[in-house]
């Protein structure tokens, strides 16, 4: 990708310049030929994807869909991805909602294809949600070719919100965090914010979402993930996980960000089996 970030430096103090150059930063990205060129195309010939098979046989949209919600490694597995747009994203045993990864079930529900209501892709309004979200995700690719532990906060910060939100709406916090085990990159952010070992991961399921708990009660005050409504809460979690992230790379001589970023390219596959054995 041709667009290259100002990050000069890594860790909390990039954090800070990030946060303060981000918003010129995504304006300047927005505009670039690359972006741009993408996103025209999707706006103009979306509306000719009546099926999940149009969509998967123009490369050029599919990079876009995909790329919206962070799945663009998945751009040759034509396929399996028409699988996933052709579920019911109501049905809970649908493909899509069957797989680890909510991603996948999140863009089945956006295009609608396996929807009794039909696609989207010709609503008003529908392939601007699309290209922004586009935008968002890729301007975090780029970030990432910079320093993959900033990619990670700023996934982060989305997500927390996300999963908080959630929480909030159903009242359903254990499913929450549940879901967040299930994000491997937000997962890695967690478990470095709160300074939980490598072999957590290996734990009960439930006993990793109890530890989730205390350790957030223990922080802000408040077991439940809708902590993370406010964004001071998210703050303070990706302070500490860049802190915790640079000190830990400072003492092995690693390069800072090294080795984030296949968190993010392999999304929860890794950990599929084991919410697999807990969900059933």
């Amino acid at each position: 990708m041709a667009f290259a970030p100002l990050l000069p430096i890594g860790g909390v103090a990039g954090w800070s310049l990030l946060q303060r150059i981000e918003e010129q930063q995504r304006q300047t990205f927005a505009k670039s030929p690359e972006i741009t060129r993408a996103t025209t195309h999707f706006e103009v010939a979306i509306n000719t994807a009546v099926t999940a098979e149009d969509l998967v046989n123009d490369r050029r949209l599919l990079q876009v869909a995909l790329g919206a919600f962070g799945l663009e490694d998945e751009l040759d597995k034509r396929a399996f991805i028409q699988k996933v747009l052709e579920s019911d994203p109501l049905d809970s045993k649908s493909f899509a909602n069957r797989l680890v990864d909510p991603r996948y079930g999140e863009m089945a529900n956006a295009f609608g294809y396996g929807s009794v209501l039909g696609p989207r892709v010709a609503d008003v309004g529908f392939a601007g949600e699309i290209t922004s979200a586009y935008k968002e995700r890729q301007f975090e690719v780029a970030v990432g070719d910079a320093d993959s532990d900033l990619r990670l906060a700023l996934n982060a910060r989305r997500e927390l919100a996300k999963h908080a939100a959630t929480a909030e709406a159903s009242g359903r916090d254990g499913s929450a965090w549940f879901e967040a085990l299930g994000d491997r990159p937000l997962r890695s952010v967690i478990e470095k914010a709160y300074g939980l070992p490598t072999a957590f991961g290996q734990i009960d399921l439930d006993q990793q979402r109890d530890t989730l708990r205390t350790k957030t009660r223990e922080l802000f005050g408040d077991e439940s993930i809708a902590v993370f409504s406010d964004p001071e809460n998210v703050e303070t979690m990706i302070r500490r996980f860049l802190a915790r992230s640079a000190a830990e790379q400072g003492a092995s001589g690693y390069v800072r960000g090294q080795g984030a970023i296949t968190l993010l390219q392999a999304g929860a596959a890794g950990f599929a089996s084991l919410v697999q054995s807990r969900f059933g």
